[in-house]
């Protein structure tokens, strides 16, 4: 008989679309360990991030003891060890998608600390720290550094500094078989791709005013507006559907993952306005099916777009649109670049699935 496959307990607080395909990416790549999981739905924020130990608190998973969890950074991973004996021994990592240090507030909603501590709690809590970009990572270490600064007495010495010693950037892998972008030029309209949730941290009154700068500078285009809507969604993106009605290709979620494969293999141009994207996995799966990405220098972008292919970040929505406008009118003038100028390899499947291995076995002491 073989070795029995070690078990790994995979706990999401808040199982986000973009959550749940990283915890399924791990599983199809790392079919030899035995994965549980416990999700949440991602809704009622507050009481998910508060209550997730709660919700869990008679969950049959957490009295056995698995011999690796992978919490992701929603959990109250201190609580929960301290509440199931099952898993208190278990060596733990714990995954950061975001960080609610970098995570911009509502102006409508009173800022509240409480998430952040979580945050610093479960970072605390874990054998190992990931963040899935270096952005991510450095913005929680100063925002934690930062909170700690304003609280009035009996502040930790050396809470930031051990967090950091076990952090780490691995990212959310992206199949090896979306790598399908394929030399081309430039067609007469080009196609504008915008492929992200429809919230507010998602920049869409920036996407209002760049596409009204391209059209106020006679430049043509279509466009598709895809991604996960919500039952509220910014007046903005009535606007769009309202004043660029002829424009539009594509709108709303598209359920078929073959027909947005497509989208992201017809589109020429992928757009971010985003104030908050810690990896930008819906930019660099259609870079990697050959669109070529118009991006805010901000965030984790740095990382893995180009200067030329990034516009300056300004606080006003009409000067940063203008921007963007003219820095992708730029990149049209010029011949369109190759697969290899923007290929996001570092973060292709079989590069990324041996890291995690690497940690999961270190800690499981094989």
């Amino acid at each position: 008989m073989g070795a029995e496959r070690s078990r790994v307990l995979c706990l999401s607080a808040y199982e986000a679309a973009s959550h749940r395909l990283w915890r399924e990416r791990l599983g199809r790549g790392l079919p030899d360990y035995h994965w549980q999981a416990l999700a949440l739905p991602a809704r009622h924020f507050r009481w998910r991030i508060r209550g997730n130990p709660l919700s869990w608190y008679d969950a049959p998973e957490l009295q056995q003891a698995p011999d690796l969890v992978l919490a992701t950074s929603m959990v109250d991973l201190a609580v929960v060890r301290g509440l199931n004996r099952g898993i208190a021994a278990a060596p733990t990592v714990v995954y950061f998608h975001e960080n609610q240090f970098a995570y911009p507030e509502q102006h409508e909603r009173v800022a509240s600390n409480e998430p952040k501590v979580v945050n610093l709690y479960t970072a605390l809590a874990a054998d190992q720290v990931l963040f899935n970009s270096e952005w991510n990572r450095r913005s929680f270490l100063e925002g934690a550094r930062e909170l700690l600064r304003r609280m009035p007495d009996r502040k930790p010495e050396t809470a930031v500094a051990t967090i950091e010693a076990r952090s780490r950037v691995v990212p959310v892998p992206i199949p090896d078989e979306r790598f399908t972008a394929l030399q081309r030029d430039w067609p007469a309209v080009p196609h504008l791709l915008w492929n992200h949730r429809w919230e507010y941290d998602k920049g869409p009154e920036r996407l209002l005013a760049l596409l009204r700068a391209l059209r106020g500078r006679g430049q043509p285009f279509r466009l598709s507006l895809v991604g996960e809507g919500f039952r509220q969604a910014p007046e903005a993106f009535a606007h769009i559907r309202e004043e660029f009605a002829g424009e539009l290709v594509n709108l709303g979620y598209m359920e078929s993952r073959e027909a947005y494969d497509r989208l992201l293999e017809e589109a020429d141009m992928v757009l971010s306005t985003a104030l908050h994207d810690f990896q930008g996995l819906a930019v660099q799966e259609a870079m990697a099916a050959g669109c070529v990405p118009i991006v805010p220098d901000r965030l984790a972008y740095p990382e893995y777009v180009p200067a030329d292919f990034r516009y300056p970040s300004r606080e006003a929505p009409e000067l940063e649109g203008q921007a963007a406008a003219e820095r992708l009118m730029a990149v049209l003038v010029e011949p369109r670049p190759g697969p290899e100028t923007l290929m996001p390899e570092r973060y292709r499947r079989t590069r990324v699935i041996p890291e995690y291995r690497q940690l999961f076995e270190s800690l499981l002491g094989g």
